[in-house]
């Protein structure tokens, strides 16, 4: 597996490397950190890649690449006025935005409002303020007038039925839902 993995990451991540180091020099106003993120960038996508390649290893980098920066800005808590202004890289990348790729990422987001929409009212209203507006879990506590575990038993729940509900059949809606009936059964119920 590591030679193919291996020759995988050296066909399809490393041809990328020359663009990727102009978008962290464009994007990431450290530049003695490029390099760090770089290495970084490429060690999770290799141990990304050894449980499921990605679809498309480029964007996939460049995500990572994104993931790491943002992670680090927040570590910091020092956002230089260059990281807040320059947003290009918490964007999709414009040349991998095809028109079939914006229609799906349309259904993907419909699909994530649906499913949003069927969590509970207490867990979604969590789960907002937490995960969307990233208001801290003690406010968020104070906030609803209810605790700290309470909050995370909710992110839970919230985060699992999210998952769930994005899973390929289950935002059908509930009336194209039911059971399988054999045509027997159908009979049956016809004549009552």
């Amino acid at each position: 597996m590591s030679r193919a993995l291996d020759a995988w990451f050296t066909q399809e991540i490393l041809p990328h490397e020359e663009s990727f180091m102009r978008f962290l020099a464009r994007v990431w106003p450290h530049r003695d950190e490029h390099n760090d993120i770089r290495q970084e960038a490429y060690t999770r996508v290799y141990e990304a890649a050894q449980v499921s390649l990605p679809q498309n290893a480029k964007a996939f980098l460049f995500s990572t690449a994104r993931n790491l920066m943002v992670d680090r800005i927040r570590k910091e808590r020092i956002v230089s006025i260059r990281a807040a202004g320059d947003n290009d890289f918490l964007e999709v990348l414009i040349d991998e935005l095809t028109p079939e790729k914006h229609v799906s990422a349309g259904q993907e987001l419909a699909r994530l409002a649906r499913a949003y929409d069927r969590l509970p009212a207490r867990c979604r209203e969590v789960f907002w303020m937490r995960r969307v507006k990233d208001i801290p879990q003690k406010e968020v506590a104070a906030r609803l007038g209810i605790t700290e575990k309470a909050i995370e038993r909710h992110l839970a729940i919230g985060t699992r039925l999210l998952a769930q509900y994005m899973s390929v059949n289950a935002l059908i809606p509930r009336q194209e839902r039911q059971p399988h009936i054999q045509p027997q059964q159908q009979d049956e119920q016809g004549k009552r």
